[in-house]
């Protein structure tokens, strides 16, 4: 199919940036349902002045890299020792200290077991299905420690989130490793990692080194790259009638990773990111 020639004049004529620029003025504030339903009714206005379909006005965008209708979450961090905690924290990723362990350590709370209200239909071919509606039967918090050399998991699932909690891990990993080898723990800044408590069990446990991520930058923790594989292939569209039938696919899913291990490589230049960092605050500024 063939364009009219002033197809692209007519829609830039219509303000394509000034509708992206409005798009991300609206989302910042939490509107972006609303300027959906705006560019969906313009995507329909261009293609009838034009007089062509409203997906060859879809094309054209498409072509121009235009995606006004697309919203990409982000948050910078405030943290004024980000450059310092990026550098310390990418250095053990890229160059592990001889004779210690870099562990990446986390929780995943609140796993929930939801169980489907009927199971689901066989589809031949076609996707899965299953209900929209669950039944709770409780919920679950993982304790996890990615040992960026080798790969390996330690994992521990328990029914709190607190600082009993975690000190009780911090056993699991003490008993873990190999005695005589420094272990280098990041994590983030969650209140339960600061506890007087845990801050107590350190000194009695000086072979523990902890390295805090800046502030509202988890991104950095390793770990949470096998959570986010732990819900995408175990647990976003598994059944689980119980607690204990959620801990054991957890567990199965741990014992495949052990088995299997990956070590972990970290590829992001920090200098860009410090880079793109400051042209974020470059820009909050203009802003406000």
């Amino acid at each position: 199919m063939a364009w009219p020639s002033n197809t692209w004049s007519v829609a830039s004529a219509a303000g394509v940036h000034d509708l992206c620029d409005h798009a991300d003025q609206q989302a910042s504030h939490g509107r972006a349902a609303g300027v959906r339903d705006q560019l969906n009714r313009v995507l329909r206005g261009w293609a009838k002045q034009v007089g062509i379909s409203v997906s060859s006005v879809q094309r054209i965008w498409h072509t121009h890299g235009l995606q006004p209708h697309r919203v990409r979450q982000f948050k910078l961090s405030r943290d004024r020792q980000f450059v310092t905690k990026l550098r310390d924290i990418v250095g053990l990723y890229v160059d592990p200290p001889a004779h210690a362990v870099v562990l990446s350590v986390d929780e995943k709370s609140q796993i929930q077991a939801l169980d489907r209200t009927q199971p689901g239909l066989p589809k031949k071919g076609r996707c899965a299905t299953m209900t929209h509606d669950y039944k709770r039967h409780g919920t679950t918090t993982l304790f996890a420690a990615l040992n960026v050399l080798e790969g390996r998991i330690i994992g521990r699932c328990m029914q709190r989130h607190r600082h009993q909690e975690f000190i009780r891990f911090l056993n699991t990993i003490e008993a873990d490793i190999p005695a005589g080898k420094i272990i280098h723990v990041v994590l983030d800044n969650y209140a339960t990692h600061k506890h007087a408590r845990v801050r107590a069990w350190l000194d009695r446990h000086p072979r523990f080194v902890f390295h805090y991520t800046p502030t509202s930058a988890s991104w950095l923790n390793a770990v949470e790259g096998f959570f986010a594989k732990l819900t995408k292939r175990r647990l976003k569209r598994g059944a689980f009638c119980s607690i204990v039938d959620l801990q054991a696919a957890i567990n199965r899913f741990l014992k495949e990773t052990n088995d299997d291990p990956k070590p972990f490589v970290w590829t992001a230049d920090p200098d860009k990111i410090i880079a793109a960092v400051k042209r974020g605050y470059q820009t909050l500024d203009l802003i406000h």
